[in-house]
Formats: structure tokens, sequence, C-alpha cells
């Protein structure tokens, strides 16, 4: 059944918002907007953002705590921490690092990794590869942002959009009761002008770029995209996996806009009711939506162990990941 022969298996999990909340009657105040414009168009009604002087390691070691709390691990045994974000503390030492440091993990592999909002499935991906092909034993994955801090807020196209926050996986070797069943993973670089942040160059395949240093959308485009792709790449999953959309217990998409998932489902076939979303209290907190997300069903006691569940992300680049599951942390 499976197309993946893994020996890796998800083992507890662990998310942290800040406590700032940023409501739509606040950004009423802020730009020409207003409440029931933004939940009938993207389903969001308040996002978390950070402090000035709190960042995405903050963020990240916050929601390694919550883990380490809940499920009594230790992680002081971890070999290696791959942290997916687009906005770390610094260019260069990397978030996974600075986390090594915080926390004292003395033997730990470090890296981060930007896959946009699919990079929390990509590192899901990648964990799986190195335990299943024993080059390690305990890996720390994490999806952490604080796009507040690269987010323009006199426009008022984006500003609505974005959160902060952060969640966190233990992936462990388990060859008896492994978690992954099956990967797609894809990317469209050529639509990469549609959502972007410069760095370097201020060019894109001779496109000059808007040049802010904060996010640049065309929501349509990337909206059109998404809705027409993610559908495609879940049938090859499933294609690929040998199962059915009726054997998925838990759809938990990126939380992009409410109203994108809602166009995905039912292009997809797959019934909104069994689909997880962090975007109504959260935003879109990029990496970090579908920890979030499954957070929020493990609360609502929706999701539960030996669960099917299909995550999906999907974002700059233009990036998708694909991973089906059996959820095994409670």
């Amino acid at each position: 059944m499976s197309s993946i022969s893994s020996k890796a298996k998800i083992t507890a999990i662990g998310t942290y918002v800040p406590q700032r909340t940023l409501t739509n009657a606040d950004l009423e105040k802020m730009v020409d907007t207003n409440d029931e414009w933004i939940v009938r168009r993207t389903g969001i009604r308040e996002r978390r953002i950070s402090q000035p002087e709190e960042f995405t390691t903050d963020l990240c070691v916050a929601a390694i705590e919550n883990l380490i709390e809940r499920y009594n691990k230790s992680v002081k045994d971890v070999d290696l921490i791959i942290v997916s974000t687009t906005t770390p503390d610094y260019v260069f030492p990397s978030v996974a690092s600075q986390i090594q440091a915080r926390l004292g993990i003395e033997n730990a592999g470090a890296l981060d990794l930007n896959a946009t909002c699919a990079g929390f499935v990509y590192g899901l991906h990648l964990a799986n590869g190195v335990v299943t092909a024993g080059l390690n034993k305990k890996v720390l994955v994490l999806g952490g942002e604080t796009l507040s801090k690269v987010t323009d807020y006199s426009d008022r196209t984006t500003c609505i959009l974005f959160g902060d926050g952060a969640g966190a996986v233990l992936v462990e070797y388990d060859e008896e009761n492994p978690s992954f069943l099956s990967s797609y993973l894809t990317s469209a670089g050529e639509g990469g002008v549609h959502l972007y942040r410069t760095g370097l160059s201020k060019k894109m395949d001779l496109n000059e770029l808007n040049d802010s240093g904060y996010i640049v959308q065309n929501g349509r485009e990337v909206y059109r995209w998404a809705v027409t792709t993610v559908p495609l790449g879940m049938k090859a999953l499933m294609e690929k996996s040998r199962l059915d959309l009726k054997d998925i217990d838990w759809f938990v998409p990126h939380s992009a806009n409410l109203r994108m998932i809602e166009s995905i489902c039912e292009k997809s076939g797959f019934p909104i009711e069994k689909t997880l979303t962090s975007i109504e209290y959260f935003g879109n907190t990029s990496s970090a939506t579908i920890p979030l997300a499954l957070e929020k069903g493990i609360m609502e006691g929706k999701l539960q162990p030996g669960d099917r569940v299909l995550l999906y992300g999907f974002g700059g680049g233009l990036v998708q990941a694909g991973l089906i599951v059996e959820w095994t942390a409670s």
C-alpha cells in the first residue's frame, strides 16, 4: 500500500504563537478595509504578532518547550534540527543552530530550509529520509515564522493575511510503527515572480522586482495556480500511495486563505468538514500553518492516533509538497 519504506515515526508535537493579537477591527484603523470584507475574502478574523524583540528562534524554542512539557520528552539526544522558515533572525547563522545553542543540544546537526509555505512538509520529508536511511535517530522538525516583520501594513491586499507562529515535531526511529506512507514534491519556478521578497538580486527572469523588503504577492495568480495544481498534486499523491481519498481521515493543507482551501476541496472532491486549518485565528503563518492546524485538530478531539492524514504545503517558489502520514502522536 505504501510507496515509502519508512522507519520513522512522529512521536510528539508542540506549538507556540505570540501573545499579541491583531484583529480585523485593528486593521480597519490602519488601512482601507473592514471585518466583513476580510472574513468574506479570506476567512481570517485575527492573527498573532511578535513583539519587536521577539524573533523566529524565540517562537521555535517556545514550541519545543511546549512539546517537551506535553510529552515529557527530552531533546538533549536529538541528532538533527531542521527548521523551515523564510524569516530567520539572521541571514546566517541559521535558526536551527541558534536553537541548538539555546537548548544545549550538544551533538546535533543544524540546518534551515526555505521552501516557503511548503517548508514544514519538506522538513518532514527530509527527516523521514535521514532516519529511514539510518543517518539520524531523532530529528526535530520546525516551521516558524515572524511574517509581521516583513509585511507592509500600508498594503491592504497583503497586510490582512499574515501572522506569526511556530510548530515543532519529533521524528524518531521506529521500524515497527512508521508514520510515513507516501510523498509528492514538485515545483514551478517560472511562477516565482508572483510571490517573493527580494534579496541580493532585484530582477527575476529580466523582470524588475519590488525592492521594498516586504512580501510581494500577485494574489490572483497565486490563487489560480494553487486551486488548479494542488488538486492535481493530491491526485498524483493518492495514485502513488495506492490509496483513495476516502481512505484519508483528515486533510491538512497550508492555511493560506479559507476560500482557496474551499476551492481545492471542491475541485479534489475532499469534504471540507474533514479538513483542518489554522487560518481563522492565526492567519497565514507560512511554514507554521500546518503544525498549528494539527494542534487545533488535537485540541478539538478530532485528530487521533491511527488516523491517516494528508498534509499539503504550497507557496512561493512556486513549490508544492504532499505527504500522507499515519498520525502517531496524541
